[in-house]
C-alpha cells in the first residue's frame, strides 16, 4: 500500500521541468536522479561545486575523488563544471536553482522544514540545506509519512531545531502528495489503497482535499 522509496523518488521526477536546474538532497532525494525522462534538459547541481550530475558509475566508473554533497561518487555529464563551493552557494543564494528536493524529518502545517539535526545526536553540519530552502524557487519535500515508531511527520508545529520556516511548497510521502497553501495544507493525491480517513489520521494538520484528488500515478 506504502509507496517505496523508489516510488516516492519516481513521483517526486514528476516535478522536474525540461531545462530545470535542480539540487538534490541526501538519502531518497538522491534516487530521483534515476527517474528523469531521457528526454527531459535538466541539470543537476550539487553545493559541493559540481553543476551537471550524471548518472551513478558502475564499479568500473567509479572515481573516489568525484563526489556529491552527500559523499556519493557520482558522474558527470558532457559539458559539466566543476568549481568553488563558494560560487555554487552563489548560484543557490542567488535563486538561480529552480527546484530542491530534500528529505524531512517534520514539516508543519505552515511550510515550516526540519531536517538536518535531531537533538543529541552527533551531526557534522547542516550542509546546504538552510540555503537551499531559501535560495531555491521552489522546495518540494519527500519523507516517509510517519516515523519509525509510528507518529506524523507532517505536524501542527516542529518539534525539532528548524531548516527553514515557510519554506516547503509541496510535501510527497509514501502515501500522499500534500501542498502548502497559504489556507492550510491541501491533499492533492493519494497512494493507492488509502483512503483520506487514513491520511488525515496519521496526519497532524486539518487536511482540505483537492476537489479534484487523483491516484499517485507510478510504476
Amino acid at each position: 500500500m506504502s509507496l517505496t522509496r523508489e516510488q516516492i523518488a519516481q513521483r517526486a521526477a514528476q516535478e522536474i521541468e525540461s531545462g530545470f536546474y535542480v539540487n538534490l538532497g541526501i538519502g531518497i532525494p538522491t534516487l530521483v536522479a534515476n527517474f528523469i525522462p531521457e528526454d527531459k534538459h535538466v541539470v543537476l547541481q550539487s553545493e559541493n561545486g559540481l553543476l551537471g550530475i550524471g548518472p551513478y558509475p558502475t564499479d568500473t566508473e567509479v572515481d573516489p575523488e568525484l563526489i556529491n554533497a552527500g559523499k556519493e561518487t557520482i558522474t558527470m555529464i558532457p559539458g559539466a563544471s566543476i568549481f568553488s563551493s563558494a560560487e555554487s552557494f552563489a548560484m543557490i543564494r542567488g535563486g538561480h536553482i529552480n527546484l530542491s528536493i530534500l528529505g524531512g524529518m517534520e514539516v508543519s502545517v505552515d511550510g515550516d522544514l526540519a531536517n538536518w539535526v535531531v537533538p543529541g545526536k552527533m551531526v557534522k553540519g547542516p550542509g546546504g540545506a538552510m540555503d537551499l530552502v531559501h535560495g531555491a524557487q521552489r522546495v518540494v519535500v519527500i519523507m516517509d509519512h510517519c516515523s519509525k515508531n509510528g507518529q506524523p511527520k507532517i505536524v501542527s508545529s516542529c518539534s525539532l531545531p528548524l531548516t527553514g520556516k515557510r519554506v516547503v511548497n509541496r510535501i510527497i510521502t509514501d502515501r500522499a502528495v500534500i501542498d502548502v497553501t497559504k489556507s492550510g495544507l491541501e491533499l492533492k493525491e493519494i497512494a493507492s489503497g488509502y483512503s483520506v480517513e487514513d491520511v488525515q489520521l496519521v496526519t497532524e494538520s486539518k487536511l482540505r482535499i483537492d476537489p479534484l484528488l487523483k491516484t499517485i500515478e507510478v510504476r
